[in-house]
């Protein structure tokens, strides 16, 4: 049984539903994490965000699911086959988790076009690459280009036996690529080729546009009660 000390933090305006209030269990910033450690978490519903790991803890308010696919289970949909068809050219280049201006100028017009509200429009290079990468995880860079030219950026972290999407951005003039799908059907190709067990795809939100479409990938897991539970829709 490991042993990790958690803090609670204050009462805070909630980044996914308008009208709710968040709060967050955190690991204590004095906790060295492992990868092996983060693994662990994982499974019991945390998520990084660069090298904070945290897990929704909101006094009046459940609707954070954490959400996981059973790789071997998974069967695309007709719209999931299109995808792929569609990038069938895309070219793909893995690259350790380092920083590049040109990921970095590609992140700024994304959030610019697709969350121009957001807090992070005009994010600095460090806070960028801070939120994206942590020192202790194995996380890898996935970059996708399309006739030659960077198109999208995928955010992996790999462990023993899964991976976990991070994150995914893309240049707004590919956006008829579907390239978010796309990033998420490869990395399932990938960890289904390298014998991983899931991929993690971080939070599951109903009625939050942005994070409900998770279960558009089947069969998901959602971790109800302290168990996976498989949900079928």
């Amino acid at each position: 049984m490991i042993s990790i000390p958690l803090v609670l933090s204050q009462e805070h305006p909630c980044g996914y539903l308008e009208t709710k209030i968040a709060q967050s269990l955190f690991v204590h910033p004095s906790y060295s994490i492992t990868t092996s450690t983060y693994a662990h978490l994982l499974e019991q519903g945390f998520r990084r965000s660069g090298e904070e790991v945290y897990a929704p803890h909101c006094s009046h308010c459940s609707a954070c699911i954490p959400a996981r696919l059973p790789l071997k289970k998974f069967k695309p949909s007709k719209s999931q086959r299109r995808c792929m068809r569609k990038n069938i050219e895309t070219q793909v280049n893995i690259k350790p988790a380092i920083f590049e201006q040109a990921h970095y100028d590609m992140y700024l017009r994304y959030q610019a076009i697709r969350h121009p509200e957001g807090s992070m429009i005009n994010t600095s290079p460090e806070n960028y690459f801070s939120f994206l990468s942590s020192s202790w995880c194995n996380t890898q860079f996935v970059e996708f280009s399309i006739h030659n030219e960077l198109a999208g950026i995928a955010i992996i972290d790999q462990f023993d036996e899964a991976w976990s999407a991070v994150y995914t951005f893309f240049e707004p003039k590919f956006s008829d690529y579907s390239l978010a799908v796309y990033a998420i059907l490869w990395q399932i190709q990938q960890a289904n080729l390298q014998q991983k067990e899931y991929l993690y795809l971080g939070f599951w939100l109903k009625d939050c546009p942005k994070m409900s479409y998770k279960t558009c990938y089947q069969p998901i897991q959602l971790l109800i009660d302290k168990q996976w539970v498989e949900m079928k829709t």
